[in-house]
């Protein structure tokens, strides 16, 4: 949209932007925001439908402070039941059951859904739930750290880690999809065998990481840098064994929105992760990180389900289980077959109603800003009633001024 001498009022000039140039910016924050959801509902609460694959969670620091049971609740409850308190949001957890309002909440019944058991036993908790991540225990944003860092989230434990505590430096963000801690690692030791063909190599760094008050370790000894040194080699060579484990390199047929079927008993007789643990490869006290797909990669004859099994860590052949999928899932459950009608009525005016358009546009974004800011300092949730409630007294301000119009028009 071409700008002009055309002025909404009087005041310092602002910097142009078209109001295009705004819808698709708020199109891209609405399409984080349905990502983080992954479709949860925000008004019905999701104890109903038992534990949820995947579901936005928080806790809740005013009902459940920290030296009391951990609890956890649904996206639709953080509105309804604890709008004004101080929340926790934990992103993403996979089997989770709500537990707003049952015994650990004292004085708290669920508005949503008040008949609910008093535990949810299948349940897992961490730190995260008292507002605390990664080896070093720390809040996140955390004031007391000045230094800039990536928080990753495990897919195993489901932790979150800063990059600086993983023990090896992650590569970009936008080379792998996801991350195993140290710990998980030694929990899932069968995973260094896939390392060694699937694994996106950690990045290496010559300067010293001293400075900024990062230990890694490294391994020194001659025995490991010729191990580092033939795993490279192997590696690079075309041979008949680089040929036999193509088959953990070939790409997935499966899609990021839609998941194939989780296999449950494999029909190969040869077992892939034997045949890996055969051959020789580097184990390492660090995280790893993984490709999309890679799942998809893992061994599912008998042996191997039954070892996933009692790891309790079956999910890894589920690629519906990646947060991938689950993003992908809020996303593409509202974007189908969707259009903005904003956007049709701008397409549809004139030049005139385009800047008229335009100021109304300006003045909205100002006064609602000004109103969710209060809600922002005093740290509470903006709940329905409260936007219903600016609505209506800025409906009330614009006939105000609109009927002034009209009287000195006149």
């Amino acid at each position: 949209m071409a700008s002009g001498p055309t002025g909404c009022g009087g005041g310092a000039e602002e910097p142009v932007v078209s109001l295009a140039e705004v819808l698709a910016e708020n199109e891209e924050l609405e399409k984080e925001a349905r990502a983080v959801l992954g479709g949860s509902d925000h008004e019905r609460c999701s104890y109903s439908q038992g534990a949820v694959k995947r579901q936005a969670l928080y806790a809740c620091s005013t009902c459940t402070p920290p030296g009391g049971e951990p609890a956890g609740i649904c996206l639709a409850c953080s509105y309804e039941c604890h709008g004004t308190h101080r929340l926790f949001e934990l992103y993403t957890k996979r089997n989770f059951r709500c537990d707003c309002g049952n015994s650990k909440f004292k004085n708290l019944q669920c508005k949503l859904l008040p008949e609910k058991g008093k535990v949810n036993s299948g349940n897992k908790y961490n730190d995260n739930f008292y507002g605390l991540y990664c080896t070093c225990k720390r809040p996140y944003p955390d004031p007391e750290d000045e230094i800039p860092d990536e928080m990753i989230q495990c897919i195993v434990c489901e932790d979150w880690f800063h990059g600086r505590h993983l023990g090896a430096v992650p590569p970009e963000s936008g080379d792998f999809h996801e991350m195993v801690c140290q710990a998980c690692m030694n929990h899932c030791h069968f995973l260094w065998a896939y390392a060694s063909q699937l694994a996106v190599p950690a990045l290496t760094k010559v300067n010293s990481l001293e400075d900024e008050g990062i230990v890694l370790k490294v391994e020194e000894s001659e025995e490991q840098k010729k191990e580092i040194k033939k795993e490279s080699e192997v590696e690079h060579q075309e041979t008949k064994e680089e040929k036999q484990v193509e088959q953990f390199n070939e790409p997935s047929t499966s899609s990021g929105s839609a998941c194939p079927e989780v296999v449950t008993k494999s029909e190969e007789p040869v077992c892939k992760l034997k045949e890996l643990q055969s051959k020789e490869f580097l184990k390492k006290d660090t995280a790893t990180f993984w490709p999309s797909n890679w799942r998809s990669k893992l061994c599912t004859c008998e042996d191997c389900l039954k070892m996933y099994s009692e790891l309790e860590v079956q999910f890894l052949t589920d690629e519906c289980d990646t947060v991938l999928a689950y993003e992908n899932k809020g996303t593409s459950d509202q974007d189908t077959e969707r259009r903005d009608p904003l956007m049709d009525t701008l397409n549809s005016m004139n030049r005139v109603q385009q800047v008229e358009l335009i100021c109304e546009y300006n003045d909205l974004k100002t006064e609602l800003t000004d109103y969710l800011r209060r809600f922002a300092d005093e740290g509470t949730v903006v709940k329905r009633e409260d936007i219903q409630h600016f609505f209506e007294e800025f409906q009330s301000r614009k006939r105000r001024r609109t009927n002034r119009m009209q009287y000195y028009c006149s």
